[in-house]
């Protein structure tokens, strides 16, 4: 069970670099805002049906909700919507990679917010974990140089990063304050409770203000549906790794999904693997297996 943590996050990060990769074949039609709505709003069904199978399956009731635990969902949930927001804000002012560089900065501040709110250790071997970790994705992600151009793009890249972060440290104290029995109810029950939270939210704001997004949405509902499954079961193995190890070490872990990446394009679009980027892949894969070597357990 200390390891099931690693497994959990690795198909977490599969599964985002293939909604990632739905996503941006939808932007063209629907918009970069289009687009990233379709993660909560069609990823909302999924999450239900995911609780509905856990309770088929396990026979037990769904935990009782607490104050704590409600307190924690919205902040996981509202702080998404803003990260998501500030992530288009930077990706309208710089590209995609830089845009991901500056989001890649969240390992560092999951780990500092964990500390600090949930009291999730860290030990000089997780923060050397986390610290290569983000210099492989830096060197493998952007050329040198690429970073600059102003202030702004940067200070709102970094904000998105340290939105997301409150994000993971949100839901993973939801599941820690349910103490339920069983850590796949608390983390399915959160991920339901989080995204009807979200979709709440998000429906009330489109309806009066953005209907044509609403149409565009529904227009294009297949590869909605799918890019939203795939959203949502990413969803439900972040959140059984948070049930199961500290957000730090389960976000520093999901840096992996680079390395899906770089294997897309290796084998998909066959584009060689530089120097630079190799040198970066060592480092990444150092800290990840570094940080699955020295996290505690939950």
């Amino acid at each position: 069970m200390s390891f099931l943590w690693v497994v959990f996050t690795l198909f977490g990060a599969a599964g985002q670099v293939a909604r990632n990769t739905m996503q941006r074949g939808l932007t063209p039609k629907l918009g970069a805002l289009g687009a990233t709505l379709v993660r909560f709003l069609f990823g909302f069904p999924f999450a239900l049906l995911f609780l509905a199978a856990v309770m088929a399956w396990s026979g037990t009731a769904l935990p009782a909700v607490n104050a704590p635990f409600a307190l924690w969902t919205m902040m996981g949930a509202l702080t998404q919507i803003g990260a998501t927001a500030l992530m288009l804000m930077t990706m309208e002012r710089r590209s995609f990679v830089v845009t991901t560089a500056y989001l890649k900065t969240e390992p560092l501040l999951v780990a500092l917010m964990g500390l600090l709110f949930l009291h999730d250790p860290l030990t000089p071997a997780m923060a050397l974990a986390i610290s290569l970790a983000m210099m492989g994705v830096a060197i493998v992600s952007v050329k040198p140089g690429a970073l600059t151009g102003g202030l702004t793009p940067a200070l709102l890249g970094l904000s998105s990063a340290a939105l997301f972060a409150g994000s993971a440290i949100g839901y993973r104290g939801a599941i820690l304050s349910l103490h339920a029995s069983s850590f796949v109810m608390a983390s399915t029950f959160s991920l339901a409770a989080g995204l009807t939270l979200q979709t709440a939210l998000l429906l009330a704001w489109l309806l009066p203000f953005k209907r044509g997004t609403l149409k565009a949405l529904a227009a294009l509902w297949k590869p909605s549906l799918l890019a939203g499954f795939t959203g949502a079961a990413a969803s439900q193995f972040w959140f059984l790794a948070f049930a199961l190890a500290t957000a730090a070490s389960v976000r520093t872990l999901a840096l992996v999904e680079v390395l899906f990446a770089q294997g897309v394009t290796r084998f998909v679009f066959k584009q060689k693997t530089t120097a630079r980027e190799a040198c970066g892949i060592a480092l990444l894969l150092a800290g990840a297996v570094l940080i699955v070597w020295s996290s505690p357990k939950a």
